[in-house]
């Protein structure tokens, strides 16, 4: 057997020989250069992110007790510092229900922490590290975001410290559902690879902003990845940070959509074929008081038409608590309004 072949080619694999063939092969011809620029830039922005955003991003183990009275571990996620004092950003079902947490830092330390507050209705938490001086990210602007943008996800994957993936923004304006049934509205569906353990850790624009909390994959699905938008932390977060919780408006009622009839829809003059009908009324709650009854049709809120369950919790989480509302409704073919104070929602981890 002839030795000379295999001779050349462990010297190939060692980097021995045909050097000058090599380079030629890798010669970048004038019309690519534009092309591996432009690489260069995006592999120098992902770098330059992930030095500045890394050492922000924290694994968070949680202990929760089983059955009995002792705890065990039964899980951990991702999460963001967003201030040198300790506070770090992560999901709600990270740490759900836990009777201790800890963080640790990409440098190795690992923190104690306690929970701040949370908010299952937009599966966001806030939690603080015992320590300070840490390095921290700074929540950016969602409402900027546009389909095709950079980004790039860090988080811990599995338990691996510190994974990077980058993708770019392949829908706005999603939604999902909580653990509680509410709508989350404004979701981020983006194509960076997430998986579990990813949860709570941050998506982040080129510029290193923190523009969303990666919250959910799709199992089985390949590039589809949600977050939840920063300019939703940022509200949840001053929120938590006020009251320990987040404060809604809260109507005491039960409902339901409800297909409305052409003659109706035409009789007052409504846009669309569907409202919100009220199949219970709690006691001395805020519609009640005001004279809501069951079974009535709302059809508007401050003027605003209302065609389902979701619209009406739109509307409260963003109107003050405690500020009269005008609430339009359909009683027996009559067209009503009624005036009601909503209150404060206490709402059930």
């Amino acid at each position: 057997m002839d030795k000379k072949p295999l001779q050349s080619v462990i010297k190939l694999i060692n980097g021995e020989g045909e050097e000058k063939n090599i380079e030629g092969r890798c010669e970048v011809r004038e019309d690519d250069k534009t092309d591996v620029d432009l690489l260069d830039a995006y592999s120098r922005a992902v770098i330059t992110v992930v030095d500045a955003v890394g050492p922000a991003v924290v694994s968070v183990s949680v202990n929760r007790k089983s059955g009995g009275s002792e705890s065990e571990q039964s899980g951990s996620g991702s999460g963001v510092v967003i201030a040198p004092d300790g506070y770090i950003l992560t999901n709600d079902h990270v740490v759900h229900k836990a009777n201790q947490l800890s963080v640790t830092l990409t440098n190795g330390a690992t923190l104690p922490a306690t929970r701040v507050g949370v908010d299952p209705a937009t599966d966001l938490a806030v939690i603080r590290a015992d320590g300070s001086g840490l390095p921290y990210a700074t929540l950016g602007d969602s409402g900027s975001l546009r389909v095709g943008q950079l980004i790039i996800a860090i988080g811990n994957p599995f338990g691996f410290q510190s994974t990077v993936s980058t993708g770019v923004v392949s829908a706005l304006g999603r939604a999902l559902r909580s653990r509680q049934g509410r709508l989350i509205e404004n979701i981020i569906q983006h194509t960076a690879p997430l998986n579990p353990g990813n949860s709570g850790g941050p998506l982040v624009d080129s510029r290193g902003r923190i523009v969303g909390i990666n919250t959910a994959i799709i199992i089985m699905a390949q590039g589809i990845g949600f977050s939840i938008p920063s300019n939703t932390a940022k509200w949840v977060v001053s929120q938590l940070l006020t009251y320990g919780r987040v404060r809604r408006g809260f109507l005491g009622i039960n409902a339901q959509q409800r297909p409305l009839g052409r003659r109706l829809v035409i009789f007052h003059n409504l846009k669309s074929d569907f409202a919100v009908e009220v199949v219970s009324i709690i006691p001395d709650g805020p519609a009640a008081k005001s004279g809501v009854m069951k079974g009535d049709l709302i059809v508007a809120i401050n003027d605003q038409e209302t065609t389902s369950v979701d619209h009406i919790h739109r509307f409260l989480g963003e109107w003050p608590v405690g500020k009269s509302v005008k609430m339009t409704i359909i009683r027996s073919q009559e067209r009503l309004e009624k005036e009601v104070i909503p209150a404060d929602e206490k709402t059930p981890e």
